[in-house]
């Protein structure tokens, strides 16, 4: 073939040799300003939040703060954080920490690396001190936002009368938050391994043991427990018919055990449970005798207690009805001490 004929050599497109670099440049370009926007977000969102709970009546401020995390993490520090209810009571922390990951900015993961300091309106503080304290939260538009928080190694030092928590320690502690259809939430607590100052009945099951303790219950009207304080939050929700379905309650402390049966509860003016459960006891016979021993109750009491007792007596284990009623609680006829206070 002539050599005028012949075809031009082929030559190679750059563009095939360059494309996937300019395409990967694009989208580090792209995701680079993602994550700078996104950063944007959330200092706006810290401002917002700081001003809804201003409006609601809430203190809230912090001395510094950081976003950084690039490319894959958000990754939020708030120094010298303090929050103060309209009550008086007001919460601080040196530092706190919260990630998240980018692609899924609305689930925050949250760690306390430091102690956390609670302190009423009179200036009392409760020092709350843990090995490990962080906590989960997103879908925060809702009643209640999906909050799961977990303490390893927990102690409260500080006045008795600034303690708003029923223990002293404990091994471990988890709480879980979760709305439901038709106006619901779920609650879920347990505390294990702990010292708490039981009085009553279930102080005299306890008899100084750790004890463990799980509640898992649902509540009706959640959108209505808010208010400026926890009394008023508390208040509101009985107000508008909230109801507690109690559908766990298990306490255990050695050989003794109380497992309520389902039932439902609610709270009265005074903040007391007001209503009526079913549960199992093991050992009662040895509380109501420790009680009556240390003048808890009187003798009659405890020999009529005793009673309600005996009529019921399934081997080991007591099947009795415990009802919550004017602040008191009372098995059968005998009334044992005063009903677990709310606020």
């Amino acid at each position: 073939m002539p050599a005028a004929s012949r075809p031009p050599p082929l030559r190679h497109r750059r563009l095939g040799l360059y494309g996937p670099f300019i395409l990967l440049l694009l989208v580090v370009i792209a995701w680079s300003l993602g994550w700078l926007w996104m950063r944007e977000q959330v200092s706006r969102h810290l401002d917002a939040f700081r001003g809804a709970m201003a409006q609601a009546g809430y203190e809230v401020s912090w001395r510094t703060q950081s976003v950084w995390g690039y490319p894959f993490r958000l990754d939020l520090s708030l120094s010298d954080f303090a929050m103060r209810a309209p009550a008086g009571w007001r919460l601080s922390v040196p530092t706190a920490e919260a990630e998240a990951e980018f692609l899924t900015p609305a689930h925050w993961v949250l760690d306390i690396p430091s102690d956390v300091t609670l302190t009423n309106g009179a200036g009392e503080a409760l020092l709350i001190r843990t090995k490990v304290l962080r906590a989960s939260l997103s879908d925060t538009d809702a009643d209640p936002p999906r909050l799961s928080v977990e303490g390893i190694g927990v102690t409260l030092t500080g006045p008795a009368g600034a303690n708003p928590f029923f223990f002293s320690s404990a091994g471990e502690v988890h709480l879980h938050t979760r709305a439901g259809p038709n106006d619901q939430g779920a609650l879920y607590l347990e505390v294990d391994q702990a010292m708490a100052p039981f009085t009553g009945l279930l102080g005299r099951i306890a008899d100084g043991r750790p004890v463990t303790l799980i509640a898992d219950t649902i509540y009706s009207h959640a959108g209505a427990l808010n208010g400026a304080d926890w009394a008023a939050s508390v208040n509101r929700w009985r107000d508008q018919g909230g109801v507690l379905n109690m559908r766990t309650l298990k306490l255990l402390a050695g050989d003794a055990v109380l497992d309520a049966k389902p039932g439902t509860l609610t709270v009265d003016q005074d903040g007391r449970l007001k209503g009526s459960l079913n549960v199992a006891l093991r050992a009662a016979p040895r509380a109501l005798a420790a009680m009556t021993q240390s003048g808890a109750i009187r003798p009659e009491t405890a020999a009529t207690a005793a009673s309600v007792l005996d009529a019921s007596h399934q081997g080991a284990v007591d099947a009795v009805t415990i009802d919550f009623q004017a602040g008191q609680t009372t098995l059968g006829p005998a009334a044992i001490g005063p009903s677990p206070k709310v606020y």
